[in-house]
This record gives structure tokens, sequence and C-alpha cells, in this order.
């Protein structure tokens, strides 16, 4: 049996990949099975240990991103970018023929095109996951072949064929699906016991906003709170650099924490040591659902269709988070915000039971079954 996984560009394609492998590996020891073999075809291999350490081979292939923009440097790019989707997909179908998967899971995204693509023409089943409220192109186009879809939002199976999509939630990784003891947290973290713990996600790329708006709010958070920044690869210098000029001489500059990147481990014990999050609206949502604790949304606007808008809005009507839009985001609203809700516990409480309701822990689990399947059926 030979499962392929595909998609990539994010974190938020790759990662829910690898909490489906990982459940396919747990199917797979728990039955016994033998010559079961897993691989990874993308344009990056993202995180080349996370694959390793979940039994993922790497199969690279080029692909490109038709831009949605109309401006004449995306034209510019277009006009290029075609050729490597072209190259793409003629490289994809030589590695699908050799390999011959029983089944395709394809997870979205401008790199999973050739992939999937190439399936279609070898006839190869495809799944696929759509992780947003409003599907992305590919996915949108996929779903029209596509033998089963599952979806992270409702909203979302009014894009697809309502007898093959099923709204089943978002596949979260095992080490970070559960956050840890906040005993054991707070000491990891090296944090005071009796003050909450601001966790602020900027992404594995960063959000400058949101990085910039913490950095005017700590002057008046430090007062009262505790914060675990994790500020982004790209933005850990310049947050560091500025965060020495706001807190020199504050006698709590100790409570702010940055880091650049929250491994497994760390994230879990963030999640563990979170009094609330602040984050963006992709598809790190569904991992502070999982976790039950309230937070503060700030979606990228411009984003295709503005999913993120829309993501945070229907968490939002859960009852589970308070969002702010991007032209509101000011260290005095955020702030504010922030002070409202973990100062009223009956409200607070509300939203860390809504968030836990809204998060559906068996994601993973349901795909993983679907892919033995019908992996099982096409290898008949």
């Amino acid at each position: 049996m030979k499962i392929v996984f595909t998609g990539g560009g994010t974190g938020g394609h790759f990662y829910p990949i690898i909490a489906v492998a990982q459940r396919v590996n747990q199917i797979i020891d728990h039955e016994n099975m033998l010559g079961v073999k897993l691989y990874y075809i993308s344009n990056s291999p993202y995180d080349k240990e996370m694959l390793f350490e979940n039994r993922l081979s790497y199969e690279e292939i080029s692909t490109g991103k038709m831009r949605a923009h109309s401006s004449l440097r995306d034209y510019f790019y277009n006009f290029f970018d075609v050729f490597k989707i072209f190259f793409g997909v003629l490289n994809a179908i030589l590695k699908l023929f050799s390999i011959y998967p029983d089944v395709v899971f394809g997870k979205g995204g401008y790199a999973s095109f050739p992939t999937i693509f190439a399936a279609r023409i070898l006839r190869i089943p495809v799944i696929i996951h759509e992780s947003d409220s409003v599907p992305g192109r590919v996915n949108k186009w996929a779903g029209h072949f596509a033998k089963k879809i599952a979806v992270s939002f409702v909203e979302a199976t009014d894009y697809f064929p309502k007898k093959r999509v099923a709204w089943i939630g978002q596949p979260i990784r095992i080490e970070i699906e559960s956050p840890a003891f906040r005993r054991e947290a707070l000491e990891y973290f090296k944090l005071e016991k009796d003050i909450p713990v601001i966790l602020v996600l900027g992404g594995s790329q960063g959000a400058e906003l949101i990085n910039n708006t913490i950095l005017d709010s700590l002057p008046r958070l430090l007062n009262n709170y505790q914060i675990i920044h994790q500020t982004g690869v790209k933005n850990f210098n310049m947050v560091a650099d500025r965060v020495k000029v706001v807190l020199t001489g504050n006698q709590f500059q100790l409570r702010y924490l940055s880091l650049a990147f929250l491994n497994p481990l760390a994230m879990k014990m963030a999640a563990g040591a979170a009094t609330i999050v602040i984050s963006r609206a992709g598809s790190m949502l569904f991992e502070i659902a999982s976790w039950g604790v309230p937070s503060i949304l700030i979606p990228i606007t411009n984003t295709n269709s503005d999913h993120q808008k829309k993501n945070a809005f229907s968490y939002a009507r859960a009852g589970a988070c308070s969002v702010i839009g991007e032209m509101n985001m000011t260290a005095n609203i955020l702030s504010s915000e922030i002070e409202r809700i973990t100062g009223d516990k009956v409200s607070y409480d509300a939203m860390a039971q809504n968030a836990k309701v809204f998060a559906k822990p068996d994601a993973a689990m349901k795909i993983a079954r679907a892919l033995m399947d019908i992996a099982l059926s096409h290898e008949k």
C-alpha cells in the first residue's frame, strides 16, 4: 500500500498533513500492517525532520503560483509560473507513475496542484481537505472529482457536492492537541504562577501588525500580565531590538518572553500556560479551540476571498473568540479587549467552553481511516 500526501507553501497546509500521517501510522502499527509507504510531494520539504519522524519520504517537484491581482508585476510572474506549473505537472506524472500510490491526499494550496492533476490523469483516487470557510482555487477545482472531501468549517460545504463532502473539523498534530498542565508549563517558561499569561502567535512567518501592536502595548499589559510572544523567525531580531528600548527600566520586563519559533513541545507548554491567545485566523484557530482557551483573532485582509475574516467570524459566532479588524488594531483597543475578556469570569468560562465544543478532535483519524479504506479497495 502506498499513500501520497501533497500540499505545502505554509504551515497551515503542512501541519495538517503531518497530523493525518500520524494517525495513518497509528493504524499501521495497531493493525501490524507491512509494506505501507507514505510519500510527501511538494516544492519544498518545509520540515525535513518532521517528515522523517512521521515516516514520510519526500519527493520534490517544481510548481508556480497564479496570482489573482492585476498589476504588471503579477502578470510578469504569472507568465513565468505557467511554465513552472507545466513542468511540475509533467514531473508529478512521472513520480506518481513510478510510485503508483493507492490514494492521494491533497491539502490545497498551489503546491498541491501538479500532484492532484497528475492523479486525475492517472485515475488515482483523491481525497482533499479544506481548512478555510471559503475554499481556495485548487480545492474548488479538485472538488469536482475528489472521491471524498473533508472541510473544517461547515460553511465550506456549500462549495462542494453534497454527497461527497463532510464537515469533520481540522486535523491537529498529536503532540499539541492537548495543552500541558499549567504548573508544568509555567515552570518550563519560568513564569509567575499567579499572573495571567497572554500567548501571542505571529505564525511561522510572523505577523508584523500583531508584533508592533503588542510591543506598543507592553508598558500597560505587563502591569497585570505575562506575555509569551512567538514573533516569527524573520521578525525576531526587529522585535528584540525594539523590546530593549520599550522595556528599559521597566520593573516587569522579566514578564515578557519572545521566541522566534515554538517547536511542538514549546507550543504544548505555551498552550498550557495561556490564559488568552492572540492570533491570526488561519488554521491555527483550530489548535487554539482544541486547547479550550479564549482568543482574540486579527484576520489578515486582502487574502483569497477574505477567508481569514470569514474564518474569524465563524469562530466568533460560536462564542469562542473576539475579533479585531486590522484597521482597528491599536495598542489601546487590543489591551482593553484583553482586559475585558480576562476580567469577566462568566464570559471567560463561556468562551473557553465554546472553544472546546467548536473543536473536533477526531478529524485527523477520520481522514486517516478514509485514506486507508480507499487504499485497501484500490489495492484489490
